[in-house]
């Protein structure tokens, strides 16, 4: 059976990830643009990018399209006349675009606790393991066979980022995967980042066993998760 891949809508809702689509380079280095000027026209965007006003317009209507950058109509002078004059700026899906260091100042600030007191980085992985299995075992209630639990456990770790598929194996058995790591950096020197995970799936699915087949850490490509009915 092929893996199930969990869908996102196309607005988010807080806490929800929502994943911008992919770009070509070109058309990135207008959106770049865009968000250097702000609130850009036309002209100042190929102005800034060296580049002809028709080719810098084709690639902001593409990137409005793709919901990437927003236009506004700006006022006509009195007596102005021809085509509207138009400034776009980015828009909250385009900014999973640009270049993050989340991943650095998590453990920069993690480091400083573990300086000051190690038991304290411990706390707070086990405060995030505890409030996420309490979350989940609320979606997870809803499901009535362990096919459906397993399919909503694989839809709470996409939403966090972790472009999770779940597919079942054989009779009582199924596999999960998470193609992506939301929290590589921080997993890569804290190892408490991943025992909470495989602590989580152990507690919202009760009943099962629980093993990790692969580990990205470890050097694999991605995490799995073998889940079998005790």
């Amino acid at each position: 059976m092929s893996p199930t891949r969990t869908s996102r809508p196309a607005a988010s809702s807080p806490g929800e990830v929502t994943v911008a689509p992919p770009l070509p380079a070109g058309r990135r280095v207008v959106l770049y643009g865009v968000r250097r000027l702000d609130d850009a026209t036309v002209d100042e965007v190929a102005e800034l990018l060296d580049m002809t006003v028709s080719g810098a317009r084709q690639h902001l209507q593409a990137l409005a399209e793709q919901g990437l950058v927003e236009a506004q109509e700006q006022p006509r002078a009195p007596g102005e006349r021809g085509r509207p004059r138009l400034t776009y700026r980015v828009t909250e899906l385009a900014d999973a675009l640009f270049p993050k260091a989340y991943g650095a100042l998590t453990n920069e600030l993690l480091g400083y606790l573990d300086d000051e007191d190690a038991s304290v980085v411990d706390r707070i992985f086990a405060r995030r393991r505890d409030e996420r299995i309490r979350r989940g075992r609320e979606r997870i209630a809803t499901r009535a066979t362990l096919g459906g639990k397993v399919r909503e456990v694989a839809q709470i770790l996409d939403e966090d980022g972790y472009l999770a598929t779940a597919e079942r194996t054989g009779t009582g058995t199924y596999r999960v995967v998470e193609h992506n790591c939301a929290i590589a950096t921080v997993a890569r020197r804290y190892g408490q980042a991943c025992s909470s995970e495989i602590e989580f799936l152990r507690a919202v699915l009760p009943g099962t066993t629980v093993e990790r087949t692969k580990h990205l850490v470890a050097g694999d490509q991605h995490c799995a998760y073998e889940i079998r009915a005790a």
